[in-house]
């Protein structure tokens, strides 16, 4: 598996994008857009609890040859820092999984209510209703509520939004409903899809205790790793490597791409030094479920 997984490819991929379904600012049919003027040969689309966006993204990747690859990133509990969770290949269909995103979802925009209700407290009044427009009627999220604060003036960015008020720790930071780690990567597996752990160094682990969470998260049935990554530096991707290596789980990678939301990140190529290649693609597709048959998910490879 690994040594497939570092042969030379020529195709790049992305393997972790958002669309205005979640908190990204660019619809599916533009992600597609901008997969192929970016030369990429395979998208996969990872909204924020959602999987809202998946049909119009396959139909728009199918339209132009792309490989679409619908996929959703769930927010789980964790014990250390935060845990992400990214689903590939789901059934989009799937009863359980839209009732536990539903859920997901709820708890979500209670948590947002009460972060402006704490905004108010401090000084820093935002209508529901002008926030919910900058998510254009989609889910909700705290860079929404970062974008409203910029525009009423009360910080001049986003990252001065989360570092000073609604990052985790800050004065308005409030948690919400998730699922743990096992109930999230069952939902996503009897979806039919590939469980994968995005962007480990979020969960603020040293190397050792990192690798004891991948142990027990291999236990409930985690199936990958996002290895590359905008933000993994060649220590944390060498790290990263060797931990898929040893617990024989798919590599994967993407440039967790929000388009307007942070502009530094480009589609396909994260910072600039991003290669995801599609050989990543291959090794993920035998870890689907056996089940689920290929012509049931639409434009898949």
């Amino acid at each position: 598996m690994c040594a497939s997984a570092m042969r030379t490819y020529v195709l790049m991929i992305d393997l972790h994008t958002h669309s205005t379904f979640s908190d990204g600012s660019l619809t599916p049919e533009a992600l597609v857009d901008a997969a192929v003027e970016a030369g990429l040969s395979a998208l996969a689309l990872t909204d924020h609890d959602t999987t809202d966006g998946i049909p119009r993204l396959m139909a728009a990747a199918e339209k132009v040859g792309l490989i679409g690859v619908p996929g959703v990133e769930l927010s789980l509990d964790a014990e250390s820092g935060t845990m992400h969770m990214l689903g590939y290949f789901v059934d989009h269909g799937n009863a359980p999984l839209q009732a536990a995103l539903s859920l997901i979802r709820d708890g979500r925009e209670r948590r947002n209510h009460k972060i402006l209700e704490v905004l108010e407290a401090l000084g820093m009044p935002l209508e529901w209703d002008t926030v919910s427009g900058l998510a254009g009627g989609d889910v909700i999220g705290r860079p929404h509520i970062a974008q409203a604060m910029i525009d009423q003036g009360y910080v001049k960015n986003k990252q001065a939004a989360f570092k000073q008020f609604l990052g985790k720790g800050q004065s308005a930071y409030v948690d919400r409903f998730r699922f743990s780690s096992a109930e999230g990567i069952a939902r996503i597996r009897d979806a039919g899809g590939v469980a994968v752990l995005a962007h480990p160094f979020t969960l603020r682990l040293k190397p050792g205790k990192l690798k004891a969470c991948v142990e027990g998260l291999v236990q409930e049935g985690l199936q990958g790793i996002e290895t590359f990554y905008s933000e993994h530096g060649q220590v944390l991707l060498q790290q990263y490597q060797k931990i898929a290596c040893s617990l024989d789980l798919a590599m994967t990678g993407g440039s967790d791409f929000h388009g307007d939301a942070n502009p530094a990140i480009k589609l396909g190529r994260g910072f600039g030094n991003l290669h995801v290649t599609d050989g990543i693609l291959d090794e993920l597709q035998t870890r689907r479920p056996s089940r689920i048959e290929k012509s049931e998910q639409g434009n898949r490879i």
